[in-house]
């Protein structure tokens, strides 16, 4: 069928978008998610309409579903201001209100060999099988099954993760499987699966996580617990699968467009390519990042996953000390910031991201403990949320509350890529509490990890300088200054938030006392 409006033809036989003679680029979901919006022009179009049709029963974020409406507003030459051909109605829903005809198209020749059409959803994609119940006893099939049910619930809440719908994932349920047959028949390209064993009193759990395409095991580990208290059981082993297994898929994910989509340069492409060189943190790395982002939202100015991560890069660059900002850099990242919980208030990465760079570049620590707790409310698993709110309460002088949260995201995952920000925060913490040897046994922890983590080499000089240990203070400052070349105690205390007078002072006079310049 040819669906003509405007300039522009739909051709949904050959899925082509043209405009004139010029071929428009159109991503598959954009693709589908235009036609459908022309198909059903009659009605408005419900999210959970757009979610069956396009994205066949996955759950995924408003931020995804809000991208993908900008794009395909983009391919057609619409915006979301003008929306002259996609409307937005508020609470509603979407329709496509530009004047369309239809013509049948000509027939061709079938393909030689029909294909079936994997999904190519944007973002990583999970399956959560049923887990299977390996004790012999079939009242523990409830237990088995409510496992996988509240991990498929807790995923969903994981910001640009496609999480497949227990109703399609239970179909495998007592089947003998091939992971990467899985993974062809639902789409998707990874795999969670586990077992339950019950011995007595003690119940044993095991998951792992599989790449579905490769077969390779990314992610396993197991839990033990007693039986008798089943439910506090099964909410902490989702917790803590939910939690180690978001930063892997990430990590996977960058790993896989990075050797396998090498040509390809979409938004999406181009902020994953933004994660990998936040990873090798270097002032060289951070600045090619915000390049890519920058790109990024060249192509999807409505990019909210681009904006707030580029927002956090420039937070990263400021407490590093790796840029000369003023006035007018701060307010446009913090304008980033702004915009992109706007486009996404319900992207949980969004929100926290969003949160640090205002409460670093900006000061504003309500708004940004604000924004801290909606991301918790909708992903209260996520590691890196739980230690930079906890890190902020800390800098607050809410130091008890600060440290329970950075403990608890230790206890969901205490091996996390990212951890050095976890370990930094509980040194400040300590420092605050004046409790020196802790200070520097988490900040040695910290930069066992990072050794570039300014932050930790900072609060090392400053414990140790108040624990007596004055010339390795000083080889810790100079080793500082190589991390940060024009750092100088002013500077430092006129850039970073300190509401504590107590604390800036600490810092100051122990700073001085390394021979670290006024």
């Amino acid at each position: 069928m040819l669906y003509r409006f405007n300039d522009f033809v739909l051709d949904t036989s050959r899925r082509e978008l043209r405009c004139g003679n010029t071929l428009v680029a159109a991503e598959p979901q954009v693709f589908d998610l235009l036609e459908h919006l022309i198909r059903s022009r009659e009605r408005v179009v419900s999210r959970d309409d757009l979610l069956a049709a396009v994205w066949h029963g996955r759950i995924v974020s408003d931020a995804t579903l809000s991208s993908r409406i900008n794009a395909a507003r983009t391919a057609i030459g619409d915006n979301g201001e003008q929306q002259r051909l996609i409307r937005t109605l508020p609470r509603k829903g979407v329709r496509f209100v530009g004047e369309v005809r239809e013509e049948a198209d000509a027939p061709s020749e079938p393909p030689a060999q029909a294909r079936p059409r994997i999904a190519d959803p944007e973002g990583p994609s999970i399956a959560v099988l049923p887990f299977t119940n390996m004790s012999g006893d079939p009242e523990q099939e409830y237990f088995a099954d409510g496992i996988s049910e509240d991990i498929i619930t807790a995923l969903s809440r994981c910001s640009g993760l496609f999480v497949i719908a227990r109703n399609s994932s239970f179909t495998y349920k007592g089947k003998a499987i091939d992971i990467r047959h899985v993974g062809r028949e639902l789409g998707v390209g990874y795999v969670l699966e586990g077992s339950v064993r019950r011995d007595g009193n003690r119940l044993r759990i095991s998951g792992q996580l599989i790449d579905a395409i490769s077969g390779a095991h990314l992610w396993a580990e197991r839990y033990d617990g007693d039986a008798h208290d089943v439910f506090e059981l099964q909410d902490r082993i989702t917790e803590s699968v939910v939690a180690a297994i978001e930063p892997t898929l990430h990590i996977a994910e960058v790993e896989r467009h990075r050797h396998s989509r090498p040509g390809k340069l979409d938004a999406y492409d181009l902020l994953l390519r933004a994660y990998a060189l936040r990873y090798e943190f270097t002032p060289e790395s951070i600045a090619a990042a915000l390049d890519c982002l920058d790109q990024a939202l060249a192509i999807d100015p409505f990019y909210a996953p681009a904006m707030a991560a580029a927002a956090y890069c420039h937070a990263l660059r400021h407490f590093q000390g790796w840029t000369h900002d003023d006035d007018a850099y701060r307010a446009t990242a913090v304008a980033l910031a702004w915009r992109a919980v706007e486009l996404a208030p319900s992207d949980a990465q969004v929100l926290w991201m969003a949160a640090f760079a205002i409460w670093n570049m900006a000061q504003q620590r309500e708004p940004a403990a604000e924004l801290f707790n909606r991301s918790l409310a909708i992903n209260p698993n996520s590691a890196m949320a739980l230690t930079l709110a906890g890190w902020v309460e800390t800098m607050r002088g809410h130091q008890n509350t600060g440290r329970a949260m950075v403990e608890r995201a230790l206890r969901l995952n205490p091996r996390d890529p990212r951890g050095w920000f976890m370990s930094g925060a509980m040194a400040i913490a300590a420092v605050i509490d004046g409790n020196y040897p802790q200070a520097i046994a988490w900040a040695e922890k910290a930069l066992a990890q990072n050794r570039r983590f300014a932050v930790a080499l900072r609060v090392l000089t400053v414990a140790l300088v108040n624990d007596g240990q004055r010339d390795r203070a000083i080889q810790v400052a100079q080793e500082l200054l190589k991390v940060e070349p024009e750092f100088s105690i002013s500077g430092f205390l006129s850039r970073i938030p300190f509401p504590l007078e107590s604390m800036a002072r600490t810092y100051a006079i122990a700073l001085k006392t390394a021979g670290v310049p006024e």
